[in-house]
């Protein structure tokens, strides 16, 4: 994909590239014919030989009139292949599909009562109230992008146009979703109703009947999209990939144009910091999926968002939930059928919004609704849920008739998402309110989402300003922001800090952080706009805990995907290939964070080098899957820290060997391009450099079994062993499975799974400190784990915080009187053709800390 500088017809932008690069040979420029060839594009396609691709980007790179080149990306819903990227997209149209039984002749009307009061997902928001007062969608234009639909469908009054995208001749739907979709929002069937019967539909087919699509059809709809001013648009898919420039950066404009663009969070439930994009967007509607009781669907995708990590903090995704399991809607050609999925819960949300839109009067609805402003209307009215937290639910359930009374009386403005910062509300404020403040503590971080509904642009008038309120003054409020909003959308990031003068207070410190939007004037207007913003921060505050209760987790160097290649730490797990869950404290690694609060534990992130936090405020550091390098000078101070400082330090490791890496290097036919992976599932060897002044080393064995410890069931997933370790340090080995690619040959050559005695786990004392090892991170992780360890943490974390040995652990049987290994024990290497640079964020950057860094 060869993106332009500017927007002009096709012909011409390939009239000027084949000028630009005449005598250059191993490429050719591909012709879309689609509806979109009518207007001005800004991209075009161009197939490149095998071979040629190098050379051919570094040639398009100098050419004045392009802007940049991007692989073209293939969507699929399909499950992903062992070894193969999800590409862009991993689309989840439903989590669950289930057709619903025809309603016969003979079945009772109590049972045929039932089934239509549950297919009536309308009534359960009350949207019959809205169509009694004329409200019914009209003069929406509503673009559904999916599998299509069909032209004479009974259930549709207004399909005003059907538009293929793919490269199979036909509009109509073959699988079901777009119809479905299209039903949840438009459908006039009595048995399945959707929410806007009077809105046009303009059906975009953007996947064919194999379920696959591609990046330029996607672009070339999104600009037929903006050429022909759709309103809303519906977009049930979603996939990790945030750093897609072509197509992140198109959905930017496609909002900046005033579309309110809707999509689904994504089918990766239960777990954390599984956001799909784009619903994980700023400019984006996102919809997580709830049950009829008002739990938080398992499918469901939970926040936060992971854009902003390891420096920042993530934001609030999704921005609300609908009713995403056992919804009707139209099948293919008539009836109704219930789906399950956040695909589902996203149409709901569309749907609903279609039908707030018509409240508006024509003549001023697309001066007063844009994205920013139909979101306000959603998550102010949205009906907040008892239990789930905020990366769970948003700003809460749909609530269309109080949307509907916050749109009738709306005037343009700016707000904060949440509008409230009250870290004394559980289970909502979650994390936020299982940990209070206390001085000496690293920076507490909140990203907030500024939602400006004056215009698509708008900037701060001047830094934000915290007023103290009641024991505010013992707060330290910094506030950092985008230095322009847009498209519609910025972001707050906070940062709150206790002074001294707090360190023995307890009790709760209040204060507003109060900042002024300014956009340019609307059309016919003389002056700019100014919407004065008010967000409300109560936060607990306690004395500071002693030394040993306080850990500090290195988040620093973790690299996750995007943007490199990040195998999964589990290599049992054949469905999920990337780790992408960006191993936070509050997200794949949530569990394990409320498991140590439990025990009386407080946590802090570091987001910066080793070199910048002081060792003496902390009993413990604990570095979990870590997968980037580390500078010279925190190799150095790390080994001043633990035996000087007395600074406890516990790794969890994870799988590291060459010839399985090299196995899951691939060429991948959609991106033309080789995958390789950036590391294995921790950077092994960059390990053995932080622990080598110790006398600890990590090897590469790939190890898989159970065991008991302490009375504890133990399981070992794709974990490393111990090669060595000090004289007087305490060693376990246990009998596993290695899964080890130079033992692949004996296994099938005896048919036997070969078995050794393996050392996992390590203690030792090193001057004033002490240092704990582990070769695998799954059982704290709670994304693939197959049985937790926090009891053994709990045990690490007695030894390197408080000094005590618990017997199980530190018995004599097992204490060391000779060294584990020596000069010539066999450690992993860094593969010499893998550049871990474009990842890294030791590698190629000067060492700084705190927000410089």
């Amino acid at each position: 994909i060869v993106r332009f500088r500017e927007y002009r017809h096709a012909s011409i932008h390939k009239r000027a590239l084949l000028e630009a690069l005449h005598g250059v040979s191993g490429w050719e420029w591909i012709d879309r014919n689609n509806p979109a060839a009518a207007f001005p594009t800004d991209f075009g396609l161009v197939r490149v030989e095998d071979g040629f691709a190098p050379g051919l980007e570094q040639h398009l790179r100098r050419v004045s009139f392009v802007l940049d080149v991007s692989p073209q990306m293939r969507f699929t819903r399909s499950p992903l292949a062992e070894g193969k990227p999800p590409g862009r997209l991993r689309t989840g149209f439903s989590h669950d599909e289930q057709e619903e039984e025809p309603l016969l002749g003979n079945v009772t009307l109590s049972k045929r009562h039932l089934l239509i009061q549950r297919s009536q997902i309308t009534s359960m928001f009350g949207a019959e109230k809205l169509w009694a007062k004329g409200f019914t969608g009209a003069k929406v234009k509503m673009a559904v992008f999916d599998t299509g639909v069909r032209s004479d469908h009974p259930h549709f009054r207004d399909i005003k146009e059907r538009t293929n995208w793919t490269n199979e001749d036909t509009l109509n739907d073959n699988l079901g979703h777009g119809t479905f979709v299209a039903g949840v929002i438009s459908s006039q069937d009595p048995q399945c109703l959707g929410f806007a019967p009077d809105a046009e539909i303009y059906a975009f087919r953007v996947f064919t009947d194999a379920q696959v699509s591609y990046t330029s059809w996607f672009l070339d709809a999104f600009n037929y999209a903006i050429a022909t001013r759709m309103n809303i648009l519906n977009l049930s898919i979603g996939g990790p990939d945030y750093l897609d420039r072509p197509f992140v950066e198109k959905v930017w404009e496609l909002t900046a144009n005033n579309i309110i663009m809707v999509s689904a969070i994504g089918n990766d439930g239960p777990l954390y910091g599984t956001l799909n994009n784009p619903a994980d967007q700023n400019d984006v509607i996102g919809v997580g999926g709830i049950d009829h009781n008002d739990h938080i669907s398992s499918f469901s995708s939970r926040g936060m968002s992971t854009w902003e990590i390891p420096h920042g903090y993530g934001r609030i995704k999704p921005d609300i939930v609908a009713y995403g399991r056992d919804v009707f809607g139209s099948k293919i050609t008539s009836g109704c059928k219930s789906l399950s999925g956040t695909s589902v819960a996203s149409p709901v949300v569309a749907g609903a919004v279609c039908l707030l839109a018509s409240v508006v009067p024509e003549s001023v609805r697309w001066s007063i609704l844009n994205p920013a402003s139909m979101k306000q209307a959603l998550v102010e009215g949205a009906t907040r849920l008892n239990g789930p937290n905020m990366y769970e639910q948003g700003a809460g359930r749909l609530n269309l008739l109080d949307s509907y009374e916050i749109l009738v009386n709306y005037r343009p403005r700016a707000s904060v998402m949440p509008a409230i910062l009250d870290f004394t509300s559980c289970n909502y404020a979650w994390p936020f309110c299982r940990q209070p403040l206390y001085a000496d503590a690293m920076p507490t971080m909140f990203n907030a989402t500024i939602l400006n509904g004056m215009g698509v642009i708008g900037y701060l008038e001047s830094l934000p300003i915290w007023i103290p309120g009641q024991n505010g003054q013992l707060l330290n409020v910094r506030v950092t922001h985008s230095t322009v909003i847009w498209p519609w959308t910025g972001y707050l990031g906070i940062y709150l800090e206790v002074t001294e003068d707090g360190a023995s207070f307890t009790g709760v410190a209040e204060g507003n952080i109060t900042f002024t939007v300014v956009s340019p004037p609307a059309k016919g207007e003389n002056q700019s706009r100014r919407s004065s913003v008010v967000l409300p921060v109560r936060v607990p505050v306690i004395p500071t805990p002693p030394r040993a209760r306080r850990i500090l987790w290195d988040q620093f160097h973790s690299i996750r995907y995007p943007p490199g290649y990040i195998p999964r730490d589990s290599l049992d797990v054949r469905n999920d290939i990337l780790d992408w869950h960006a191993d936070h404290l509050h997200t794949n690694f949530h569990a394990m964070f409320d498991a140590l609060r439990d025990a009386g534990y407080y946590l802090e992130t570091l987001g910066s080098p080793l070199t910048c936090f002081e060792a003496r405020n902390y009993g413990t550091l604990l570095m979990v899957d870590l997968e980037d390098e580390f500078y010279p000078e925190e190799i150095d101070k790390l080994q001043d820290d633990v035996e000087r400082h007395g600074l406890g330090v516990i790794v969890f490791a994870d799988w590291y060997h060459v010839d399985t890496i090299v196995k899951m290097k691939f060429f991948d036919d959609n991106t033309r391009s080789w995958w390789t992976p950036a590391t294995g599932g921790a950077n092994v060897p960059a390990l053995n450099d932080l622990l080598a002044p110790f006398g600890i080393a990590f090897g590469d064995s790939i190890l898989n079994g159970a065991f008991s410890l302490a009375g504890e069931r133990s399981h070992y997933a794709s974990g490393t062993d111990i090669r060595k370790f000090p004289a007087g340090g305490f060693i376990h080995r246990f009998t596993l499975q290695d899964n080890s690619a130079a033992n692949k040959a004996v296994t099938l050559i005896t048919c036997l799974i070969l078995q050794v005695e393996s050392p996992v786990l390590g203690a030792v004392t090193a001057g004033n400190g002490r240092l704990a090892v582990y070769g695998d991170s799954n059982c704290l992780d709670s994304s693939h784990m197959v049985t937790n360890c926090y009891w053994l943490l709990r045990k690490l974390l007695d030894f390197t915080s408080d000094n005590v040995y618990d017997p199980a652990l530190f018995s004599s049987s097992n204490e060391l009187s000779s060294p584990l290994g020596g000069p010539d024990t066999h450690l992993p290497l860094r593969r010499p053709d893998v550049n871990l640079t474009g990842y890294s964020l030791v590698l190629g950057h000067k060492m700084q800390c705190g927000s410089d860094a």
